[in-house]
């Protein structure tokens, strides 16, 4: 009835059948390029390329060292505290930081002080002015027999230096 042709082979074989046939393309194909020498230049470009790729990643590694290396860099970065051996050193960096804080709030401290010296010296000295002004307006408004008047009346003598005064200068 029905005329059905038999494959023993199975699609796994086959697949492998193909693999194997696909691999000895690529072999045929490769023994002919080394036989035109395309091979030898593709090794060549190929190391050309390996031996630019490590010295660009050992010129990195170098950069990388060297920035790392770099002192004041780790400091403003902060990656010095995490340095290998660094985290000993850990309480003598917060005692020092403390100290800095300290030595900051004391030095505001006595420049506000200074300023409020300052500030009460400037009072000072025109308390002084205002109170020169104010015994000069006094004597100017008192004459001298009105003092002397007053100066009797609590008992207190009058009388001239014996010896001429001297003139003060500022």
């Amino acid at each position: 009835m029905f005329d059905h042709e038999f494959d023993p082979v199975t699609p796994e074989e086959q697949a492998r059948r193909e693999q194997e046939a696909d691999f000895a393309r690529r072999v045929r194909r490769e023994v002919r390029r080394m036989e035109r020498g395309e091979a030898d230049e593709d090794l060549r470009a190929d190391e050309e390329l390996e031996a630019a790729e490590r010295a660009e990643a050992e010129e990195r590694e170098r950069r990388e060292r060297r920035r790392s290396a770099n002192l004041f860099r780790q400091f403003v970065s902060g990656t010095i505290l995490v340095r290998e051996g660094v985290s000993k050193y850990y309480l003598y960096m917060c005692c020092i930081a403390g100290m800095f804080f300290l030595n900051i709030a004391v030095m505001f401290m006595a420049l506000h002080q200074d300023m409020k010296y300052t500030r009460l010296s400037r009072e000072v000295q025109v308390l002084r002015e205002r109170s020169i002004r104010l015994q000069e307006l006094r004597f100017r408004r008192t004459t001298h027999s009105a003092v002397a008047a007053e100066l009797r009346r609590r008992g207190i003598e009058l009388y001239d230096p014996a010896a001429p005064g001297e003139v003060v200068d500022k």
